[in-house]
């Protein structure tokens, strides 16, 4: 079976398809394995514990973003880097962004609250309790070709989390962190929900972020872009109030 890897050589500053020839019916992982033991031992590409729970084998194929521990490859199927952040090299991207969202967006417990907690508050943030952070749904963002401010869906899916979790007692300084480049600035595309391996729905998440900022007294942006000029001048503006970008097709 031929697939086809996109490799970039950072030394040529040069991206290059390269197509290879394969066992079938493997994991996407296994045939990155066999094509580095195979063709060419410096194929790089990061994996660790092929069951899908780490997260770092995130990359795209024909356009998608996907664990390769637990997919399957086709004939002629492009495996490429995931996109939104800078390739080092081959299928590896640089994560430093990662840290800095979370930090951001105030995703981390805070200030302990002594409570007792029941069956259904650890069931109320299980779900995004399971996010591995494999960087599907920030790759499937369209908001960072606007914006690469935006904190995007995992840091927001994880701002849920800590605001839904009862030993949390400031709830409302992470609402706060959220409000610039955050919950109003997502168009609801929902491609971070179709991609994410552990079914986790961030599009979700951050209809609830915003529903809770107003709950709490914040404001909700999306209501000024609905109103004078930019609800007269169409839907267009839903995102951007100067018009121009929306990914929703409207």
């Amino acid at each position: 079976m031929n697939i086809k890897i996109k490799r970039f050589n950072s030394e040529q500053d040069i991206d290059e398809i390269v197509d290879y020839d394969i066992k079938d019916n493997k994991t996407i992982l296994e045939s990155l394995i066999e094509v580095k033991i195979k063709y060419d031992e410096s194929l790089a590409f990061r994996c660790g514990c092929r069951t899908g729970i780490c997260g770092s084998c995130s990359l795209r194929v024909n356009g998608v973003e996907k664990l390769a521990c637990k997919s399957k490859l086709n004939e002629n199927d492009l495996i490429e880097p995931i996109k939104n952040t800078k390739v080092i090299k081959d299928l590896i991207v640089d994560l430093e962004h990662e840290s800095k969202l979370l930090k951001k967006s105030n995703t981390f417990l805070n200030k302990l609250e002594e409570t007792t907690i029941s069956k259904e508050d650890e069931k109320l943030i299980d779900t995004q309790s399971n996010c591995i952070l494999c960087q599907s749904c920030f790759s499937s963002c369209p908001i960072y070709e606007v914006n690469d401010k935006f904190l995007g869906p995992y840091a927001l899916t994880r701002a849920l989390r800590y605001v839904d979790d009862k030993k949390e007692s400031h709830k409302v300084q992470t609402l706060e962190k959220i409000q610039d480049n955050g919950v109003w600035d997502c168009t609801l595309c929902g491609n971070c929900t179709m991609v994410c391996p552990q079914f986790i729905d961030p599009k979700t998440d951050i209809m609830n972020l915003r529903m809770k900022s107003v709950q709490n007294g914040f404001e909700d942006r999306s209501m000024q872009y609905m109103t004078g000029a930019g609800f007269a001048g169409g839907f267009d503006t839903g995102f951007d109030p100067t018009g121009g970008f929306n990914p929703n097709g409207f």
